[in-house]
């Protein structure tokens, strides 16, 4: 009989690629899955998938409430379900999860997506950052097999708590990129996808469109400062709803986001230095670029300079500043629109054999089936040892 394996998120499910990867990679390795998750108001509906999938009503949307109703439901929930594997992702589901696993005496994996109690939201909430500090310390000494996203988070949360974490990239499936055909007089397009949250550098994309008239930006992404950084642009000659040169494409599902991403002459990945988390990080969205084809810009961070300098496939750059104002910030955003036209030069006279050699072999590594062999051989080792 198959061994049932208990997935735990709190998001909606619906755009969370790295999760979905891996309850699809547990299912096709023969384990029964059940992912777990939150459903809001504005939650699409759920494309079939091989795995079971449950979405929780909630009262509270955001704050300590929110947590706490979410870890206190999923609690009752997992205390009830068959469950062989409880698998918490992220810290924010990791509480109910260990109780559930001490409770019932069952294995729990972790995977850190994260520097969670590092992440620019709690930048200068001391009390809140303590609060997630004990909860990891309180809960991963339980855990029997722990993953994250880079190796400078596994040497984060080792020099922390003492624990040994296996790295799981964030990397999509192996592709072949199809071509696009470019209309003639076309604008070249930069594109960020992502979250639109603080510190992501959306900000400083509108203000440096100024100086590349040649170029449009497009945003493809949901977060906390949408509608604000939305409102910002359109108060921009070259941002405006007429004419415009930026469009704000809001959440989209993952099959059109890889549509839009084959478009992209060059992907954007701009960090603030806001807390240890973006300084270990090595966003998805780098390796969406690499599959796609599309070179990349991104913020010099220890992870994505690693990728980017090993397979050559991008340029770095320096880190978004705090202050949005002033003259140190206006000669940030001519260093950066300098950047961007010198990198769009670069690849525009690359020639196109060593363009394909270089992400031809970036793909080949970067890929998930490489990943989740990781990931299979650690979950099968926990039911051997049985």
């Amino acid at each position: 009989m198959a061994k049932h394996i208990i997935m735990a998120v709190t998001n909606d499910l619906a755009t969370d690629q790295r999760v979905g990867r891996t309850c699809a990679a547990l299912h096709e390795a023969g384990y029964a899955v059940t992912l777990v998750g939150r459903r809001l108001k504005e939650s699409p509906r759920l494309a079939s998938r091989q795995y079971k999938c449950v979405r929780m009503r909630l009262l509270f949307r955001r704050s300590a409430l929110f947590y706490a109703e979410y870890n206190l439901r999923l609690l009752m929930r997992l205390l009830v379900m068959r469950a062989d594997l409880f698998y918490a992702n992220d810290s924010d589901t990791l509480l109910a999860c260990c109780w559930a696993a001490r409770l019932r005496r069952k294995p729990l994996a972790f995977d850190a997506h994260e520097l969670f109690p590092d992440v620019p939201e709690l930048v200068g909430k001391p009390a809140v950052r303590r609060v997630w500090r004990w909860v990891e310390s309180w809960c991963l000494p339980y855990v029997t097999v722990a993953f994250t996203v880079s190796r400078p988070v596994a040497e984060a949360y080792g020099r922390r708590y003492g624990i040994v974490m296996k790295v799981l990239r964030n990397v999509p499936v192996s592709s072949t990129p199809l071509p696009t055909t470019r209309r003639v007089g076309e604008k070249t397009m930069l594109l960020y996808q992502g979250a639109v949250n603080v510190g992501r550098g959306v900000r400083e994309l509108i203000d440096v469109m100024n100086l590349l008239p040649d170029c449009r930006l497009t945003v493809a992404g949901d977060g906390d400062l949408l509608d604000e950084l939305k409102a910002y642009a359109e108060k921009k000659p070259w941002g405006g709803r007429i004419g415009g040169r930026i469009e704000f494409l809001g959440r989209v599902t993952p099959e059109r986001l890889h549509k839009i991403t084959r478009e992209a002459d060059l992907g954007l990945c701009l960090l603030e230095e806001l807390g240890l988390s973006y300084q270990c990080a090595l966003p998805n969205r780098i390796g969406d670029f690499i599959h796609a084809g599309v070179p990349i810009l991104a913020t010099g961070f220890e992870a994505i300079r690693e990728v980017l300098e090993h397979y050559g496939v991008g340029t770095v750059t320096e880190a978004c500043p705090h202050v949005k104002e002033g003259q140190a910030y206006e000669a940030y955003i001519n260093r950066l629109a300098d950047t961007i036209s010198t990198t769009l030069t670069f690849w525009r006279e690359m020639p196109g054999e060593e363009k394909v050699r270089r992400f031809a072999e970036a793909r080949r590594e970067l890929c998930w089936e490489n990943e989740k062999k990781i990931l299979l051989e650690a979950v099968d080792a926990i039911f051997k040892r049985d």
